[in-house]
């Protein structure tokens, strides 16, 4: 496919849609949980439901502006907007800058989709079936245009679903409760589907290394962690995935 612009302009380029996107996957993460729509109505103050004007929405240059807060009834804007604006930016000139072209915005959308399933997860302990089959299914279409291949991607999602619901399905059997939540089976099979069944087990091993030292630093910080403590293991794998892409595509 032909390349419409430099490569040096494809971080700037994706950066940019990374911060639009970002305040989409913001609100959306804010909203989706507790049943409400981020598809239609105007931006508003969580706390005092004004609507927001056009200078309010500027990614990330207008919670500094308003020191990270409601103009209108003073409330606090939740951090967790900024940072995910401030996430899909990074996501995006990342993705621009590794593997500048068609291939860097495909990456872009895939560190996309794991930020929102990322973010659902820790807000929530949600990964919502539209997601993961959307993250699943432009794994499939990105097979159609760029490495890896297509056996290797259908490996990937393939054992990626049957290792860890087999984790889930013998921890129930011995433990008589759910140690996973039902969409990390369907999140890990997506992340195959656009990796490869090569890249499988380092990204598990390195979302098992970060689990980890979140629970050693949350165990610092006074914060009890006992064996039934639980962290969004979608979470994990998304940190764990996109470098993984990232290393991939710099190959």
């Amino acid at each position: 496919m032909t390349d419409p612009l430099p490569h040096w302009a494809w971080p700037v380029v994706l950066g940019g849609l990374g911060l639009m996107f970002g305040s989409f996957i913001a609100t959306l993460v804010r909203r989706w949980p507790e049943g409400r729509t981020a598809m239609r109505g105007r931006s508003e103050c969580e706390s005092c439901r004004k609507s927001l004007h056009a200078h309010e929405l500027v990614p990330l240059m207008s919670y500094a502006l308003q020191r990270g807060r409601c103009r209108a009834c003073g409330a606090p804007i939740h951090a967790s907007h900024a940072a995910i604006e401030g996430g899909a930016m990074l996501v995006g000139a990342a993705a621009g800058f590794v593997m500048p072209g068609w291939e860097g915005l495909s990456g872009a959308l895939f560190g996309w989709l794991l930020l929102t399933l990322a973010a659902l997860d820790l807000a929530a302990f949600w990964l919502p079936n539209v997601l993961t089959g959307l993250l699943a299914l432009t794994g499939l279409i990105d097979g159609v245009f760029f490495l890896p291949g297509w056996i290797d991607r259908l490996a990937g999602g393939l054992i990626g679903f049957g290792l860890l619901w087999l984790t889930a399905f013998t921890y129930r059997r011995i433990r008589g409760r759910d140690g996973m939540g039902g969409g990390d089976p369907k999140m890990f099979a997506g992340i195959g589907l656009w990796l490869g069944a090569t890249m499988l087990a380092p990204v598990l091993f390195a979302a098992s290394v970060i689990g980890i030292g979140v629970a050693l630093a949350l165990r610092i910080a006074g914060r009890e962690m006992g064996m039934t403590s639980r962290l969004p293991l979608g979470t994990l794998l998304a940190l764990a995935a996109f470098p993984a892409w990232l290393y991939q595509a710099a190959l």
